[in-house]
């Protein structure tokens, strides 16, 4: 083993955190456990700011990721605040009588509205049992019978005059069936239409005159009758309506004075005043003998003076808080409802329904921008909401409705809001570019971060945090070494030994499972480590499937990957393949061929368009490091092609960079590469090794390879230096490397990789600028060389 292989190589001590059970040894007991949450002090700030401006357009925006607590958070910061802010007025909608589409909107005191409902229900009922037995009452009937009198004094002095005109003449008047009629009179006897039918023509012709002449009278004495009625008819009604609005006087008093601080409830029974006695005298006070039963009347007032209280709040509740999952437009904004009857379709004020906004109105409404966005209009609508501060409820598709579609068009609302929209960093960026009064709007950042600090604080507030919810489900209790494995896979999930995933939702998951696992063994003591680590396996057994296929069929020789044995040209490269939620690492040969020529290195995923553009950036940096390292002092004239062995997909990134470098210096100078040994990491075009995603599935993803073909003690992965703070291995690889099984080196620069695969110097170049004829760098500088003289020529 060379220096290089030695200094390179890692201790077990440096493949994982630095924890112990100590470290939470010192625990709180969970009956003591406060409500914590750990680290987001940018976004804590940011939010305190948010929440703290009145002025219009300082919405928030909270950026990150799912499961990091942002709701928590921000739900625990709306509360505190919301609590000690004023309760906000009650919205009603009420009867417009003067256009029914139109409904007003009306404001009570916060607590108010309930008590409005209730005691407009006894009015209505008061209502119900006053009349029409309020029109039997003795004073009435009295005055009404005034007006009989006066009316049919009037019509019996008229009658009565053209009676004594028709006596004089001989002639009788009669009334019949309620008609007038004349006959005459023989002897002082009137006569039948028989006996007047024998009478002689002479007399019968005179009488015929004569009726003519008496119907004119009467037709003169009569003409003013309708006038008559008329007047009768205005002071019956008059009589009416002054006994109606008599007896419902009192009880309109009683309201008025029961809500005499309420303004809003003033206006609107202002107008219930204006309107009652008509209501009621039309549908209470009906004389036909189809009037509708109580139900039906009662339903018909209900419908024309109860409000329609649209959200009810408690007088010292505070600022609502509304969390809307699902922001339709109905859902956001309110709509109108339609009933049925008789096979047609009505609607009314009372149908009017409320939305998140009449909710949240006067406080604060927390929305998810990946749904708001997918919804039809909303977006557009909410930013028009905030701007105008009023709430409208429409029918966002009626101007595509069939003609003659019918809706009610409410008074607008005025709107006070404070809009904490969640969502990721691509919505909010991509928001900013292309949306202005987006950035008008939410003018407010609160940025949460992905990852906390592993100081002893946030360690001892992490387990505060799984023990808080274990308490909460009636879990046994967490042991400390359950504790440690949780934050360990913490640690796990955020690849960094010094920094804890804030996605606290995957540790809880993981708790959970845990919890299952305890109830199937003998259920006795607490939760311990050793049932978080079987849960950790049943999990990753349940998603393994697919990395177990993979590497049978390496197995199987399916696909070509040695772990065994030394190969020119070929070496095993390290990818990460991401399916659903199964994420695991596995082998990809890498290979690369050399022959004299000028074309350069080709990359041959990039040729037949399955390379994607990072990948075929870090393809182009060997050929700048290529002439920088070797195309001094002549030029570097060279054919090569590299190649991912059997990938049929799209590949990207450039974490196999380094890794076709190597290939590339084997193919040229010849030299074999251990094939125990596999390698990731980018470079840059000076040789510097550079930091790559995923390694310890990668790692792991090889080790069990080789553990399957069998462990040599040779075998190994090479990785970048600076993704040391990254390695968080499964205990099985970390005992294996203790046991000089399986080895991990990091290397700083290609020269360190180049000599470990090759067990070969990687030679300095000295002040004659050459390197050492059997270093790793002279033979590829001479063959080079050689390539360069065969194509132009050796010079003279």
């Amino acid at each position: 083993m060379t220096n290089v292989s030695t200094n390179a190589r890692l201790k077990p001590s440096q493949l994982t955190a630095d924890l112990t059970v100590k470290q939470f040894a010192n625990a709180t007991p969970t009956a003591e456990i406060e409500q914590v949450f750990i680290g987001h002090e940018r976004a804590k700030e940011a939010l305190t700011f948010g929440l703290s401006m009145a002025a219009p357009g300082f919405n928030v925006y909270a950026m990150g990721e799912h499961g990091t607590g942002r709701q928590t958070l921000i739900k625990q910061m709306l509360a505190a605040t919301a609590s000690q802010e004023p309760t906000p007025d009650e919205w009603c909608y009420i009867n417009n009588f003067d256009d029914p589409n139109s409904p007003h909107n009306l404001y009570v005191s916060p607590g108010d509205g309930k008590q409005l409902l209730t005691r407009m229900n006894t009015f209505i009922d008061e209502l119900m049992d006053l009349f029409p037995e309020i029109f039997d009452n003795p004073g009435y009937q009295r005055q009404k019978a005034a007006l009989d009198r006066d009316f049919n004094k009037k019509y019996d002095q008229a009658i009565t005059e053209v009676e004594a005109a028709a006596l004089k003449e001989d002639v009788v008047l009669f009334e019949e069936n309620g008609e007038i009629g004349f006959s005459p009179l023989v002897e002082g006897k009137p006569l039948n239409d028989k006996e007047f039918a024998e009478l002689k023509e002479p007399k019968r012709a005179d009488f015929y005159i004569l009726l003519a002449k008496l119907e004119d009278l009467l037709s003169e004495k009569l003409i003013e009758l309708p006038q008559w009625k008329r007047i009768a008819s205005d002071k019956l009604r008059k009589l009416k309506h002054e006994t109606a609005a008599q007896s419902i006087q009192p009880f309109l008093k009683e309201l008025e004075t029961e809500f005499a601080s309420n303004i809003g409830v003033q206006k609107y029974l202002a107008k219930v005043k204006a309107h009652v006695v008509d209501a009621v005298l039309e549908l209470l006070v009906d004389e036909s003998n189809e009037a509708p039963n109580d139900k039906d009347m009662r339903k018909l007032m209900v419908e024309r003076f109860l409000p329609n209280l649209l959200v009810t709040r408690k007088a010292d509740e505070g600022a609502p808080v509304i969390y809307e999952q699902n922001p339709t437009f109905q859902n956001l904004f309110g709509h109108v409802d339609f009933g049925s009857f008789q096979g047609g379709s009505y609607t009314s004020y009372r149908l009017i329904r409320p939305g998140a906004l009449h909710k949240a109105n006067g406080g604060y409404i927390l929305l998810e921008a990946d749904k708001l966005l997918t919804q039809p209009l909303v977006w557009a609508r909410l930013k028009l909401a905030l701007k105008s501060q009023q709430i409208t409820i429409e029918n966002p598709h009626l101007e595509y409705a069939q003609p003659g579609a019918f809706s009610l068009q409410p008074e607008k609302i005025p709107l006070n809001v404070k809009v904490i929209l969640l969502g990721d960093p691509e919505i909010y960026y991509t928001l900013q570019d292309y949306d202005q009064e987006f950035t008008e709007l939410f003018r407010v950042l609160a940025d949460f971060d992905r990852h906390l600090e592993k100081s002893q604080s946030n360690l001892n507030d992490y387990a505060n945090l799984i023990r808080q919810r274990a308490h909460r489900n009636n879990y046994p209790e967490v042991t400390d070494e359950a504790v440690l494995e949780l934050v360990k896979y913490a640690l796990r999930r955020a690849e960094h030994q010094h920094k804890i995933s804030a996605n606290i939702v995957q540790v809880n998951d993981l708790l959970d499972e845990a919890f299952y696992l305890w109830k199937l063994s003998d259920g006795t003591n607490g939760l311990c480590g050793k049932h978080v680590t079987m849960a950790l396996a049943a999990k990753q057994r349940r998603t393994g499937r697919m990395s177990e296929a993979w590497l049978e069929e390496i197995k199987e020789r399916q696909l070509l990957i040695d772990t065994e044995g030394e190969k020119i040209g070929k070496i095993n490269g390290l990818t990460v393949l991401e399916i659903g939620d199964s994420v695991f690492g596995t082998p990809a040969r890498i290979t690369a061929t050399v022959y004299a020529g000028s074309q350069g290195v080709t990359d041959i995923e990039r040729e037949v368009d399955l390379g994607k553009s990072i990948h075929s950036k870090g393809v182009l940096i060997l050929t700048g490091y290529l002439g920088h390292k070797y195309g001094q002092k002549f030029p570097v004239t060279i054919s090569a092609n590299i190649a991912i062995e059997q990938s049929y997909g799209h590949i990207d990134g450039d974490s196999a960079s380094m890794a076709e470098l190597c290939a590339l210096i084997s193919a040229i100078a010849n030299l074999p590469i251990n094939q125990g040994l596999a390698i990731t990491g980018s470079m840059n075009q000076h040789g510097e090794v550079q930091s790559i995603g995923g390694v310890n599935e990668k790692i792991e993803g090889f080790y069990r390879l080789c553990k399957d073909k069998g462990l040599t003690g040779e075998q190994g992965v090479i990785i970048p230096k600076t993704n040391t703070i990254n390695l968080m291995l499964a205990p099985e690889v970390i005992q294996a490397v203790a046991d000089g099984k399986f080895a991990i080196y990091a290397v700083e620069n290609i020269d360190q990789a180049i000599e470990i695969l090759m067990a070969q110097p990687a030679g300095e170049i000295t002040r004659t600028g050459r390197y050492p004829r059997k270093s790793i760098h002279g033979i590829v500088l001479d063959k080079l060389s050689a390539f360069s003289d065969l194509l132009n020529g050796v010079e003279e």
